[in-house]
């Protein structure tokens, strides 16, 4: 329980009361619960590191709920980022490229990430050059629709290019 509410309230004299229908004011613990008792309602603690501990008369149940409610529009209004991943050979030919230039293209649209990347297998490791200008010349032609991150970087046998989606300025 994230909470503590009535008597589970210990180690303090006095406490700092807010709410709606109560005098803002320092209690005692006591008298905190017994207005608290009187109203029907619970004494949950929400601050207990203040000095003293500030308490609110509320009805719990309610409180933690609405508590759970604002959480799920917090996740519900967080966007997720999803990056979809296109690979190249570093002798890819003009139709594989223009056919995954196309899939780019229309993942940009629908506001994914694409991360590019160059595959050397063996010996071919040898065409980094290659390799670069292919992720340059793939950036250039999704220029429109995205930029990219950073420039192509060699990690291990790949060379890899990220590009984000260009915000629309309505």
């Amino acid at each position: 329980m994230p909470h503590r509410i009535n008597e589970k309230i210990k180690g303090v004299k006095e406490v700092r009361l807010v709410g709606e229908n109560v005098e803002t004011g320092v209690y005692s613990i006591d008298e905190a619960i017994r207005i608290a008792d009187g109203l029907e309602l619970d004494l949950v603690e929400i601050s207990p590191s203040a000095v003293p501990p500030v308490c609110k008369i509320i009805d719990y149940q309610k409180f933690l709920y609405q508590q759970k409610k604002k959480e799920k529009e917090r996740k519900a209004n967080s966007t997720k980022v999803i990056v979809k991943e296109i690979r190249f050979g570093p002798q890819t030919d003009d139709h594989d490229f223009n056919f995954k230039l196309k899939h780019a293209q229309g993942f940009l649209k629908e506001g994914f990430k694409v991360k590019a990347y160059v595959f050397f297998k063996g010996r071919s490791i040898l065409f980094k050059d290659q390799g670069e200008t292919l992720l340059a010349r793939f950036a250039q032609e999704l220029e429109e629709l995205g930029k990219p991150e950073q420039l192509p970087q060699l990690e291990g046998k790949r060379m890899i290019i990220t590009i984000s989606p260009k915000k629309d300025k309505k």
